[in-house]
């Protein structure tokens, strides 16, 4: 298919997805979509690089596009007793959805496949080129400025204390990011850059920790009145 063609196709899908979008998403704001749209086209660029850098490489972009935009169409609370089946449930409604919608049978099997796996608590290894680039896309999200803020909003949904006032650093007492925002830096984000599946995610990933190991230091001197 002439690369022009393969280019008005995504555009057409996203155009399509998106209107579903606007019309169903929740108004979670770490999972909105906002949020959505910038694993897209965060997914976008890994997989521009992806091909630059490892020849005869080939990624299809509507699966990148559909797995991307609709990877969190189910939201279950972080602390929900069946949070690590979201990216399943996620999956077949994204299948039923796109089914109804036309989308090509043949990519239904690989975007289900890339939905389920984008999930860390899922604990589903990616097995495709498409799979790897949106999970590291979307795990991405969670670290950075955007994954501050995100993990902010998400702690005020549920609830949960900023940190622990007495021993933020959970230094003698376990770790319970269920309890303390602070505590999911550590429980979690630091470890996400060894998990990334790209070259180009694992450079952003140790980059964007490394803001939030200095975000971190700056509010733990914050709280003991150092700064």
């Amino acid at each position: 298919m002439p690369k022009d063609a393969v280019i008005s196709d995504v555009a057409m899908w996203e155009a399509s997805i998106v209107t579903w979008l606007r019309a169903n998403v929740g108004e979670d704001p770490a999972h909105d979509l906002d949020h959505l749209q910038r694993v897209w086209r965060t997914a976008k660029a890994l997989a521009s690089t992806e091909t630059l850098t490892s020849p005869g490489t080939t990624v299809n972009m509507l699966v990148v596009l559909a797995a991307s935009l609709l990877h969190d169409i189910v939201n279950v609370p972080k602390d929900h007793p069946d949070r690590s089946r979201a990216s399943r449930l996620s999956a077949d409604l994204a299948d039923d959805l796109l089914r109804d919608m036309g989308f090509p049978e043949a990519l239904l099997p690989p975007t289900r496949h890339a939905i389920e796996a984008h999930s860390y608590s899922a604990g589903i290894e990616p097995l495709t080129i498409e799979a790897k680039i949106v999970q590291d896309s979307d795990r991405l999200e969670s670290l950075g400025a955007i994954g501050i803020a995100r993990c902010f909003a998400t702690s005020g949904l549920m609830k949960r204390a900023l940190f622990h006032g007495e021993d933020p650093l959970a230094q003698t007492r376990p770790l319970d990011d269920l309890q303390y925002a602070l505590d999911h830096f550590e429980a979690k984000l630091f470890r996400l850059p060894e998990t990334m599946q790209t070259m180009a995610g694992r450079s952003r990933a140790l980059e964007r920790a490394n803001f939030l190991r200095a975000f971190r230091a700056q509010l733990l001197a914050e709280i003991a009145g150092d700064s």
